[in-house]
């Protein structure tokens, strides 16, 4: 009985030392955890191997689904540069994958940091999906959400609930987001703000570079900034040197002026910029409007270059104008430099300072831009506030519904509504033809006003149907013409004033032919026919019965019938491919 008590003894011994051991093994191997010698957790995959760096409490736990360890208070842990700092974590014996709580930290070796209260961590793809007040810090930008999955190879985060993103000054919020850290790309969907003491912007879809400051827009977006407003949906802005590169359809709001076009480009700081592709250029200070294929503008000096088939609308009251040219300058009334009228230069260049910018550069237009015989001095100094004008040159075809013309050129002035027709100039008002060396037409608030002709002045009407080819005429040196409700109302002329008209009865019956010579002529109109002619200075009259006249020869001899050259719509002033608004 003794030897059995022994050996039950000794047996018993033999466990409990057995047991002594494994747990000394086991303390030993946690004070080695707690002063920093790094135990290599066992590594199947071809990850780079987990680290525990530091932890105060450990301990092995057996579930059915495998075999964990948990580490409490202070841990870290590491895998190749990146550390992790957290307040407990369980891992996986054999994925190596953990979950971390409280206080979490992710530290990388360029400085970028991230936080969160949660964090499942995959170890062979080094993927973090983190929750609870996550941030990401990278000392260019810092990221707020609720869940954020990041990639500490890739080093991009995703978020999916929302998110803030603070850069200096900047703010953006969105939707869905990512951030690469690598390239300082921030990528925004979903009702994307930007908001910085220097602009607003608003997007469905937008990448924002911490770095650089430039933003690219993928969706319809709108930017504010002071007396500025952009509207695109593909391009790109640099709020750090104020430029816009815009390649789709887009608009810009600035100070009373706006321009869209398929293509935009504009620098801030210089006021410069261009635009290709049904380009609508408007000044509402003016009630005018630009549309054409390419324009080049300078705000700063409020200068617009047009081309490619322009057409000016002039809004005058009730009454709106339509002018097309060549070719469309405009700026403020200023005294200019004279240059050469027997010549036109190949090219127009404003000068603008000369920029590096970031953003990738449009390629600007091949414009032929004709400068007006009385050219812009670009070294004097502007005052924009005084009116603006436009000079139109070649080709000219006006339209409105009480006046339409032709011409080579023409000069728009707003602070007098004067229209100066020059180089074979036609003008069309109503049944009335009036040519001359050079036309001016004064407008006013609702309508034609005025028209004068300084020099080989000829008017022409059409007396009776077409077929009958009867006209009456008046010629002389000058013309001036009133009208009365978009039409003429009576016209001087002089001197060397010369008539041919066909008076009626009162039944409208011909009475014969009247040749006037005078001094000074005044034609009186109604119905917008010529019913009466006073003389001043009579010379000479002689009336032809109409039987007895010859009708063909009844012509001045600066009679020209050019009916066919007048436009009969404002359509016909829109080449193919323009926009008419």
């Amino acid at each position: 009985m003794i030897y059995v008590s022994f050996a039950l003894i000794t047996s018993r011994l033999q466990h409990l030392i057995s047991r002594f051991i494994k747990i000394c093994l086991l303390l030993i191997s946690g004070c080695f955890v707690t002063t920093g010698v790094f135990a290599q957790v066992k590594d199947t995959s071809k990850t780079i191997p987990v680290h525990i760096k530091n932890s105060k409490n450990y301990y092995h736990i057996q579930t059915d689904s495998g075999e964990y360890n948990k580490f409490i208070d202070d841990v870290v842990l590491q895998q190749g540069t990146d550390i992790l700092y957290c307040d407990s974590a369980y891992m996986n014996q054999t994925t190596h994958n953990f979950e971390a709580f409280g206080d979490v930290k992710i530290t990388q070796a360029d400085g970028t940091e991230a936080k969160s209260n949660y964090l499942r961590y995959i170890s062979d793809s080094k993927t973090a999906f983190m929750r609870g007040n996550v941030s990401l810090n990278d000392n260019k930008g810092k990221l707020w959400c609720d869940e954020l999955t990041y990639n500490l190879n890739t080093k991009i985060g995703v978020y999916d609930h929302g998110g803030r993103l603070v850069s200096d000054s900047t703010t953006v919020t969105s939707n869905t987001g990512e951030y690469n850290v690598k390239t300082k790309d921030a990528t925004f969907k979903g009702n994307a703000i930007i908001t910085d003491p220097q602009y607003h912007i608003t997007s469905e879809s937008l990448v924002y570079n911490t770095g650089t400051k430039i933003t690219r827009f993928f969706a319809p977006s709108i930017v504010n900034s002071d007396k500025m407003t952009l509207v695109t949906s593909s391009g790109a802005y640099d709020s750090h040197e104020g430029l816009a590169d815009f390649s789709d359809h887009s608009s810009i709001w600035n100070d009373g002026q706006y321009i869209e076009a398929d293509t935009l480009h504009y620098d801030k700081r210089t006021g410069f910029g261009f635009a290709y592709g049904h380009v609508v250029s408007i000044d509402t200070a003016h009630h005018s409007t630009i549309y054409c294929r390419h324009a080049q503008y300078y705000r700063k000096k409020k200068i617009l270059w047009a081309v490619g088939d322009p057409v000016l609308k002039q809004v005058n009251g009730k009454d709106t104008i339509y002018i097309y040219a060549d070719t469309f300058y405009s700026a403020p009334m200023v005294i200019p430099k004279l240059l050469p009228t027997d010549t036109v230069a190949k090219a127009a260049t404003i000068k603008t300072a000369k920029k590096k910018s970031k953003l990738p550069q449009a390629e600007k237009p091949k414009l032929e831009l004709a400068p007006p015989t009385m050219a812009f001095d670009d070294t004097s100094k502007t005052d924009t506030t005084a009116p603006s004008y436009f000079t139109g040159y070649h080709h000219v075809l006006i339209f409105s519904d009480s006046l339409q013309g032709k011409c080579d050129s023409i000069v728009y002035t707003m602070s007098d509504s004067v229209i100066k027709m020059i180089y074979s100039p036609i003008a069309w008002a109503h049944k009335s033809q009036i040519t001359g060396d050079t036309i001016l037409l004064k407008l006013d608030s609702n309508s034609l006003k005025s028209i004068y002709v300084p020099n080989n002045a000829f008017t022409v009407s059409q007396s009776g149907p077409a077929k009958a080819h009867l006209y009456d005429q008046v010629q002389g040196k000058r013309l001036k013409g009133y009208f009365k409700n978009n039409s003429i109302h009576q016209m001087v002329v002089y001197p060397d004033a010369q008539a041919i008209y066909y008076p009626t009865d009162n039944k409208g019956a011909y009475i014969g032919v009247n040749q006037s010579n005078s001094d000074t002529i005044n034609a009186y109109f109604e119905n917008q026919a010529l019913i009466r002619i006073k003389l001043d200075n009579e010379n000479h009259v002689k009336l032809t019965p109409i039987t007895k006249a010859d009708l063909p020869s009844m012509k001045l001899s600066r009679f020209k019938w050019l009916i066919d050259q007048r436009p009969k719509s404002k359509e016909e002033l829109f080449k193919p491919g323009l926009l008419i608004k």
